[in-house]
């Protein structure tokens, strides 16, 4: 569908936002940045600010939690014929598909400059880890809907292989100075590795 001028408004609005957070935090610390310095770096009022985002943390985790939403939707959306590590990959593609549109292109170097901000700010880090093993849990919660017999241990294992390959092929991307299609290509290239591995479970076979 045509982006309308509202919309597209809001979205250019969100990621003046977004740059505005990153380059004071790259500049000054997180910590010693506040919502009203984001806002007029941004030129838009406080209150502004608070319509796109709760807090300043959830600057650099746009939308993530609702992406999510995303993925456990194709894992419930089980087709016929797929076993596990099927619907896992089919998964993590729909995620991608919907995700990479929305993400606006970055140079190498504000790529890094992200993920050193999301490794060395504890606040930081511990909003990451929230929001990953939130989503581990749920897509774990997801899988054995769609798998009822499958064992719980084994799902939870394949989730943290999956989402294991695919965080830390990417942060590795990121630390060599790769660019921002070099990021992508390495999450898939952690995808293919992490699948040899899943495709080898089969579909549970259900209690008699």
């Amino acid at each position: 569908m045509q982006e309308s001028r509202r919309e597209r408004k809001k979205r250019e609005t969100r990621q003046r936002i977004v740059s505005a957070a990153i380059a004071l935090f790259e500049e000054q610390g997180y910590e010693q940045t506040t919502v009203t310095q984001i806002a007029a770096a941004a030129d838009v009022d406080p209150k502004t600010f608070f319509n796109y985002f709760r807090t300043k943390d959830e600057v650099l985790f746009v939308d993530m939690e609702r992406d999510f939403d995303v993925l456990a939707g194709a894992i419930a959306d089980r087709r016929p014929g797929e076993g596990p590590g099927e619907v896992l990959a089919r998964a993590v593609e729909c995620y991608a598909a919907h995700r990479r549109p929305k993400i606006p292109a970055k140079e190498a170097a504000e790529l890094s400059g992200v993920t050193r901000l999301a490794l060395t700010t504890p606040a930081l880090q511990a909003k990451g880890l929230y929001l990953m093993l939130a989503l581990q849990q749920r897509v774990a919660g997801e899988l054995l809907k769609a798998f009822p017999d499958l064992d719980p241990i084994t799902a939870a294992a394949m989730i943290g292989a999956l989402m294991g390959a695919i965080q830390q092929a990417g942060l590795a991307s990121v630390q060599l100075g790769r660019s921002q299609e070099e990021l992508w290509e390495a999450g898939r290239h952690g995808v293919e590795i992490a699948m040899r591995g899943l495709r080898s479970v089969p579909p549970p076979t259900p209690n008699p």
